[in-house]
């Protein structure tokens, strides 16, 4: 069985900078509690999924983690520009930044390679005064490092983040302005990948959006909601227990579900792009958003699916070695970065499903092309 290291325990935040952290985006992942690891669970989902369709494969069809789930579950914003950019590995560039924005450079033994050690980001947060502008912006900052650093990218290592965003916070009124669940998304949809590789016995990632995204479709697995009306909705699940629903919900944040009072406005404010069919951005990782091939969670008719989408060598880029690159610019990137940017032209249309519509040619085609193999493992259950 895969192994998982989770629960990750939440960085808490000084109520003082509750409206600069608002301005950022983070807000409301930051309020996520512990969500306790169900390993049976992330492992029956890993064998579901296909790298080649970016999508579970389930007896009733496909299906994903998207764009829609990151801003419900996390209250992440998913509008906005690419989460991108220069990557250098001179640790002089690291100690100059941290210097930079931090006001105090950090030691080559608080760094491992190109991260920054968590703890010394925890010390650095803990000793801010919160006096005036400059030590609130640098408390959220180190906050925020820590965020990506754990619940929303982290790696397997858990003691480190890597410096390469800390450039994007670099004007604190500019950081709302990232797609940082987007880029959420890519490490998630990056990790699954590697995971469903034979030889790959450990994940990372955000598997706190995983675990919640499938108790939210899955209702018949999840946990009692703890908080029923509380935001973002990671929070609203603890102990495990099985309902009466045995089937997948394709709209699981209709009003039936979710009292749509307490999700706050600006979640709602750019949906329209959830649905896009889109590239997946965070630097050196791009991975692909198949709304089309999972247009049910969106309340569209189902058809047959088209050609899967190969990103070439975008695809399993990875950070090893010296990698001094503008992931923007890149050759192997610009593309794809250049797509989301045109997100808007690719958000899916069409006619609203009705109840009982038929699927009959779409899972026709669907047990033909991928066989019987589709019940989600008994591991799920355990």
């Amino acid at each position: 069985m895969m192994t998982c290291d989770h629960p990750v325990h939440p960085d808490r935040y000084d109520e003082r900078v509750e409206e600069h952290l608002r301005s950022t985006g983070f807000y409301h992942v930051s309020q996520i509690g512990v969500v306790q690891c169900q390993k049976a669970l992330v492992n029956a989902l890993v064998e579901r999924w296909h790298p080649e369709t970016h999508t579970f494969h389930l007896p009733v069809g496909e299906c994903a983690v998207s764009l829609e789930d990151v801003a419900m579950i996390f209250g992440l914003p998913t509008e906005g520009l690419p989460v991108t950019g220069m990557t250098l590995s001179s640790y002089e560039a690291l100690e100059a930044e941290c210097l930079h924005q931090f006001g105090v450079a950090s030691r080559k033994s608080d760094c491992r390679g190109s991260g920054i050690k968590l703890t010394w980001l925890r010390d650095l947060k803990e000793r801010s005064q919160l006096t005036d502008e400059n030590s609130i912006q640098v408390y959220v900052k180190c906050h925020i490092m820590l965020l990506i650093g754990t619940i929303l990218f982290g790696d397997k290592s858990g003691a480190s983040v890597h410096w390469k965003y800390l450039p994007l916070l670099n004007e604190f009124a500019s950081i709302g302005q990232y797609s940082w669940g987007s880029a959420c998304l890519a490490h998630l949809y990056r990790s699954l990948c590697r995971a469903s590789r034979f030889d790959c016995k450990e994940i990372d990632g955000p598997l706190t959006l995983l675990l919640c995204w499938a108790w939210m479709r899955l209702p018949y697995l999840a946990p009692v909601p703890r908080e029923p009306r509380s935001f973002p909705l990671a929070n609203r699940l603890e102990y495990l227990m099985f309902s009466l629903y045995l089937h997948f919900c394709w709209v699981a944040y209709s009003a039936e579900r979710v009292d749509p009072d307490i999700i706050p406005a600006e979640i709602y404010m750019h949906s329209v792009i959830w649905s896009a069919m889109v590239p997946l951005v965070s630097f050196e990782c791009i991975e692909w958003h198949a709304t089309d091939r999972f247009r049910r969670q969106f309340g569209f008719v189902q058809g047959v699916s088209h050609q899967e989408r190969s990103l070439d060598r975008a695809h399993g880029e990875v950070l090893t070695g010296p990698k001094n690159l503008n992931w923007a610019t890149a050759t192997t990137h610009s593309f794809w970065v250049m797509q989301w940017t045109n997100r808007y032209s690719h958000v899916l249309t069409d006619d609203p499903m009705m109840p009982q519509q038929p699927l009959d040619t779409y899972m026709y085609w669907y047990r033909s092309k991928y066989g019987d193999h589709l019940n989600l493992s008994d591991l799920a259950v355990q």
